[in-house]
């Protein structure tokens, strides 16, 4: 019994000095140990750098970071007349800003934390931009700013894309493991600038408090890149692509526009189906990258002309003979398009009618008992290496190689017609650029420079890869060639009056499980205008679905409404027209001047003397003649009806036209001399119009 009790009286003088000893604690030593904690809780933590900006190549933005904040408080701050003074006007700010709690809710939420003394309170989790905050900073308490009232406002960067999903793909973007695509990512270390240090304080919940101290390593911002791409081209490529793709619900399309002297990028489009749906989006960059990797099919036969034209002493005048359309190599057969074979054709027309049969023939005729030969002028044309463009994951292009395990006797004749080999849609493009460069291979660009705050760090010059890819007397051919697919050939269809396209088709079956399937990838590469060439492109779209899934039917008119949109819209592409043409304006008489954008007809009413007058404000006009002088009319073309367009240049009416959303068709050549919808006639979008020139 003894024992019981003196094993009861250890526990009760024990519990009584657990107690007496959280008490002690609680107390006695409370503000030693809470000082004990903050020093703990103290941290250095990363301060993010400003990421620059990504720029098109007039200077617009394709990307940049815009300053939000986090509004956040320490109430202990605030002097008590202070606080007393504007609590109420705060509450009722913040209550009638964020539109979600009553102002009692923001008082009470304010008052509480004080009473328990924390030093930091989130006020509202929802970002305010820079206006917001500086209205903010003049309000009640706020305006006593950090060091007096309290208020935190903690500064967030948020990604933006002024143009948001145009070119979205190959501006890209950055993840929290910085990881991503595009620019965004393949210049990370350029753009994420360098980071700094802050003191931050950890508090209840685990969030952390920035801290001001003397200390601090200010985070040095990100530069800016400068792009290639013009927008208003990119503009065109991509709605002109999407229009396709969902008229023939492909799987996937890309369009590549690139300068032909610089190698400059001008667009790049690249959409994907979204699911099972007509919905298109920028997902993965198929004009660069290893899943755009493919058999290029017919395109890759100009390769196979320009080998044989510095090979061989053939003549585009010589002829084969094609057969019935079929024709065995060991054991496979070679066929053409056409039903029943094209029989005797010359070599000229083997290109252009795209004969599998004559091309396939023609090289296993000259290069069978030489192989590496061929394959070596894959390799002098850059055909089989990557071209280290400047966005990472660029696919590597497949060639095979002679004598390897994989080489058979239909190699060659399949690697003809651009089977049996894999690139990727810009270096397809950068071989058709070469021609259009007189033969100059040009290394293909997207960024040009480094900047910060107007100052060039670093730029990047067009880079020359092979100065001639062939001879002068070869070029001339192959060009003669690519002018005559549009002219007379598989490419008819887009052959334009105002300027000349040179370019090929392609057709190619896709592999799937090691079989050739009835699905096709389907392309069209080229340049324009052919007796000048400004601009080369590549229109690739990914198995069409319906009757018509050839290149020519589904990639080359994407190409040809690429190429107008540019040509009427490029008053240097018209220049060169006209200059080609002779064109020169007879003094004697008045010229024919209609309508148009003012500043445009009044500087070429000044620049050949003639005295025009305007008192209006409209940038549209439309002309009148007074006494060998021109006086402007206002035009309203910004209204929401059918504008009147007659006496516009093409380039005129189809801006003002497909600005608002009117699918233009038209005919001739000159000014609009007629309408189908007349001014006034209502119009929504996807209307269409047909204008005939005169």
């Amino acid at each position: 019994m003894i024992r019981v009790r003196l094993a009861f009286l250890a526990v009760v003088l024990g519990g009584c000095l657990i107690v007496w000893k959280i008490g002690h604690i609680q107390f006695v030593e409370g503000d030693r140990w809470k000082q004990r904690a903050e020093d703990i809780g103290m941290q250095y933590r990363t301060v993010k750098a400003t990421r620059g900006n990504i720029y098109a190549g007039d200077k617009s933005l394709l990307a940049t970071s815009l300053p939000f904040y986090k509004i956040a408080l320490d109430p202990t701050i605030a002097k008590s007349d202070v606080y007393k003074a504007g609590i109420d006007s705060l509450a009722m700010l913040l209550s009638r800003h964020f539109n979600d709690r009553p102002a009692t809710y923001y008082k009470r939420k304010i008052n509480d934390a004080r009473i328990a003394k924390k030093r930091y309170v989130v006020l509202n989790n929802e970002r305010i931009d820079y206006q917001e905050k500086k209205k903010m900073q003049d309000w009640p308490i706020f305006r006593e700013g950090r060091m007096g009232g309290g208020v935190i406002f903690e500064k967030v960067d948020v990604r933006y894309k002024p143009f948001k999903a145009l070119a979205s793909r190959t501006v890209g973007y950055l993840n929290a493991d910085n990881y991503g695509a595009g620019l965004e990512y393949s210049f990370n270390d350029i753009l994420s600038g360098k980071n700094g240090e802050a003191l931050f304080q950890k508090i209840a919940g685990g969030a952390w408090k920035p801290v001001q101290d003397a200390s601090d390593i200010r985070p040095e911002d990100g530069f800016d890149i400068e792009t290639t791409i013009d927008i208003n081209i990119q503009d065109v490529a991509e709605s002109a692509l999407l229009k396709t793709l969902q008229r023939t619900n492909a799987a996937y399309g890309t369009v590549v526009v690139m300068e032909v002297a610089t190698g400059h990028i001008k667009a790049m489009s690249n959409l994907s189906r979204r699911g099972d749906t007509n919905d298109y989006y920028e997902n993965y960059n198929y004009a660069v990258g290893q899943q755009g990797l493919t058999e290029p099919g017919s395109t890759f036969k100009l390769l196979s002309m320009i080998a044989l034209l510095e090979e061989t002493s053939i003549s585009l005048s010589d002829t084969i003979d094609t057969g019935d359309g079929n024709y065995r190599f060991y054991d496979r057969i070679m066929r053409d398009s056409k039903e029943g074979g094209y029989g005797k054709i010359t070599v000229k027309e083997a290109f252009e009618l795209s004969s599998n049969v004559a091309i396939s023939r023609l090289v296993d005729e000259n290069f069978g008992a030489k192989p590496q030969k061929y394959v070596d002028y894959i390799h002098k044309m850059k055909m089989g290496e990557p071209l280290n463009f400047q966005l990472t994951g660029e696919g590597k292009p497949y060639v095979k190689t002679p004598g390897a395990k994989n080489w058979y006797g239909t190699t060659l004749p399949w690697m003809s017609i651009g089977y049996e080999v894999q690139m990727t849609p810009l270096q397809t493009l950068t071989l058709y650029n070469a021609i259009a460069n007189e033969g100059k291979m040009v290394k293909p660009i997207i960024v040009k420079q480094i900047s910060k705050a107007q100052k060039v760090i670093e730029t990047f010059d067009t880079e020359v890869l092979n100065p001639k890819i062939a001879s002068t007397e070869t070029l001339d051919k192959v060009k003669t060639l690519l002018e005559g697919v549009v002219e007379n050939g598989t490419a008819k269809n887009v052959r334009n009056a105002n300027y000349k396209i040179a370019g090929k088709t392609g057709t190619a079956r896709k592999l799937e499980n090691g079989r050739y399937v009835q699905k096709y990838y389907t392309s069209f590469a080229g340049y324009f205008p052919a007796e000048n060439p400004k601009y080369s492109a590549i229109v690739v779209i990914d198995s069409p679905k319906g009757w018509a899934v050839y290149g020519s039917d589904v990639s080359a008119p994407v190409f040809k409404e690429i190429a107008d949109k540019i040509y009427s819209q490029d008053l240097n592409l018209n220049e060169i027209y006209f200059t080609k043409n002779d064109y020169k304006p007879d003094p004697t008489e008045f010229p024919v001047i209609q309508a148009g954008h003012f500043e445009d007809l009044n500087m070429i009413c000044n620049l050949l003397g003639i005295s025009n007058h305007y008192n209006g404000a409209e940038p549209w006009v439309k002309s009148r003649v007074v006494n060998n002088a021109i006086e402007w009319k206002a035009n309203q073309v910004e209204s929401p009806i059918m504008p009147d367009v007659l006496g516009m240049t093409l380039r005129d009416a189809l801006y003002v036209l497909e600005n608002k959303g009117i699918t233009v068709h038209h005919q001739g050549k000159g000014r609009v001399k007629s309408q189908s919808l007349a001014y006034g006639a209502k119009i929504q979008k996807g209307t269409n119009v047909y204008l005939t020139l005169n």
